[in-house]
């Protein structure tokens, strides 16, 4: 479904600051993987997602995304196939337009409805309904008055209204307290599960990483590590993926920023 191979990356190429982000990255993702991505600050993990969605592109190495070739692809035309959400709440929607209209524009994917009909209000609200956050009632109201946990369900149920082919998540919980986390984490199983999603999730905390999903990468200095999965992966503790990191780096993780419960 998505075949990554041998890509690199380096910023700032023969410069005081050159940094060599992805190297040499190669992975096969089948349909409706749900993948967790840990590693330490500067592992590659969001330029990997970058690079996938087109933010900027490679130096060497390709991207197949459903059999298509999108190496050289535009960002926002692989935003047609690709949902992404990041770890700012304030990330993905229009904060001066109401929740309604947001939604027009995820139902379109990116068009514009110059009216919304009664049938797709009653969509919307059914749909709203099922965040469990009261935001069906609360249609004509400006995004940018809604809470972060609010925000980013909004924006999790907006990547996904038209299903993407691959859906980023970009530690988008990282920003929230530890209760709407949990439910904004619920709220994925679900959407992922519903949809039969094909999923890859950076995440701070390692615990999900195991919890979640059926796959674990662990990235370190642009590299993936680890890819576990099945009975590698069954069982497995955080303690366990610290050992593992160890052993593979030979060095303790970095985990002052990351959650290990």
């Amino acid at each position: 479904m998505l075949h990554i191979s041998h890509i690199k990356k380096t910023f700032d190429p023969g410069t005081p600051s050159e940094k060599a982000a992805l190297i040499d990255v190669t992975l096969d993702v089948a349909k409706g993987d749900f993948i967790s991505i840990i590693g330490a600050n500067g592992a590659g993990k969001s330029t990997l997602f970058g690079a996938i969605a087109g933010s900027f592109l490679t130096d060497s190495g390709s991207i197949i995304l459903d059999g298509e070739d999108i190496t050289l692809l535009s960002e926002h035309k692989r935003a047609k196939q690709i949902g992404r959400l990041f770890q700012d709440p304030m990330r993905g929607s229009a904060p001066g337009m109401t929740i309604e209209e947001n939604l027009a524009l995820a139902a379109m994917n990116g068009g514009w409805l110059a009216r919304v009909s009664a049938a797709e209000k009653r969509i919307f609200r059914e749909r709203l309904s099922r965040l469990g956050m009261g935001l069906e009632d609360r249609m004509q109201q400006p995004v940018g008055l809604l809470s972060g946990g609010q925000r980013q369900a909004l924006t999790l149920m907006m990547a996904t209204f038209c299903p993407p082919k691959l859906l980023l998540l970009d530690e988008h919980t990282a920003a929230l307290d530890p209760a709407t986390a949990e439910k904004v984490l619920t709220l994925t199983r679900q959407i992922v599960e519903e949809n039969g999603l094909t999923c890859l999730m950076i995440t701070h905390n390692m615990q999900s990483a195991l919890d979640l999903g059926n796959r674990t990468l662990m990235m370190d200095q642009g590299r993936i590590i680890y890819d576990l999965s099945g009975a590698k992966r069954d069982g497995l503790t955080v303690p366990d993926l610290l050992v593992l990191f160890k052993k593979a780096v030979g060095k303790a993780l970095d985990t002052d920023r990351m959650l290990l419960s």
